[in-house]
């Protein structure tokens, strides 16, 4: 078996009196997609710096296709590539194909190589049709795309991905996540960043569960469903009193989010267990009514996994540690995401700036 695109092993960072990330370790092997999770603060983004050799970690080790990043960042970069997103990063009154012959030179692709990369990096992203465009006249989706074909440069074995569909239409959206499928597919090693966790169930081979600097559960989404106990969830809607129902369903159903809407009482029960509707039925029953058309019993998203876990961690927390004067919470709802500004590139006067070899004129 090959070198996996990248192995961080016991990553430790600590700032200050701090320790943001705690004995965190990732492996992704080649066409394998890897995602991280976690509240603000969890540690996900110094994770994700280090992976990339933005940040040098307090202890640990990192290795990219087998190359040691902390000895040999330089190299390990070139097998490395970095999408963090967003209108900026390109000159954008020169085309995608000079940006990119640019980037190459950055990237150190030289000779022959250069201009096939570059040609190879924006087929495989569906753009060679829009190459000789000015990047300012691209819709944000093809802009998204540009970014991808970007850090294709070099052929790296290891892309870093901070949130690809985020700000995109559900189609566009659709299509970026289907080239990321492709390129896994490729044999590219894949870690991914994404606030929205059905776009991370869908693709995510492995994920990684990450609060306060520690993981707490890792696997397949069956894996963070087990770790979370959250197995099914029942919503319907009913003029009972909610209150009651709590009652009886006893210790089988976790906190029900209960919400009225023109009078008509909305409930969604999160089951510890098995979906137990006869409870459900007995107490419609009591209350003198029918069973409600839109009662739906279906299994548990990954999002609902997810907070499942980390309020079930948070609320043992709270019963051992008393909350501490002038410290607030991290939001329940939030999830991964690099951090990490995109950097710009300053805008070069008069004209675009790069000549038609992509370099600087």
């Amino acid at each position: 078996m090959g070198q996996p695109a990248l192995l961080a092993q016991s990553l430790r960072r600590v700032f200050g009196d701090r320790t943001a990330v705690d004995g965190v370790s990732v492996r992704i092997e080649p066409g394998q997609i890897v995602s991280i999770l976690g509240p603000n603060g969890a540690g996900k983004t110094t994770t994700v710096r280090m992976c990339s050799t933005l940040l040098t970690p307090t202890s640990g080790s990192i290795s990219v296709a087998g190359v040691d990043a902390l000895a040999q960042p330089r190299q390990a970069r070139r097998m490395t590539g970095l999408v963090l997103g967003g209108d900026s990063g390109f000159y954008s009154r020169a085309t995608a194909r000079k940006n990119l012959l640019f980037f190459a030179d950055v990237a150190g692709v030289r000779g022959s190589a250069r201009r096939a990369s570059v040609e190879a990096a924006l087929e495989s992203v569906s753009l060679t049709d829009r190459a000789d465009d000015k990047v300012r006249d691209y819709s944000r989706g093809m802009k998204q795309r540009l970014h991808i074909a970007r850090a294709l440069l070099g052929q790296p074995q290891l892309l870093l991905l901070d949130e690809p569909t985020n700000g995109l239409d559900p189609h566009v959206a659709s299509d970026i996540r289907q080239l990321v499928r492709t390129l896994a597919e490729s044999g590219v090693g894949i870690l991914l960043t994404s606030h929205y966790l059905a776009e991370v169930q869908q693709l995510a081979h492995h994920i990684q569960v990450i609060v306060q600097g520690k993981e707490i559960a890792q696997g397949t989404a069956g894996d963070i469903a087990a770790a979370s106990g959250l197995t099914w969830v029942t919503s319907l809607s009913t003029e009972g009193q909610p209150e009651s129902l709590v009652d009886a369903l006893g210790g089988w159903a976790g906190k029900l989010d209960i919400s009225q809407q023109a009078g008509v009482w909305q409930v969604r029960i999160p089951w510890k267990g098995q979906a137990r509707s006869d409870l459900i039925e007995a107490w419609l029953s009591q209350q003198g009514l029918g069973i409600p058309v839109d009662l739906v019993t279906r299994p548990a998203t990954l999002e609902e996994n997810y907070l499942a876990l980390v309020d079930g961690l948070r609320q043992v927390d709270a019963q051992a540690v008393p909350d501490v004067p002038g410290v607030p919470a991290a939001g329940l709802a939030a999830s991964a995401g690099l951090a990490a500004p995109a950097i710009p590139v300053a805008e070069p006067e008069p004209g675009s700036g790069i000549s038609d070899s992509g370099r600087p004129a």
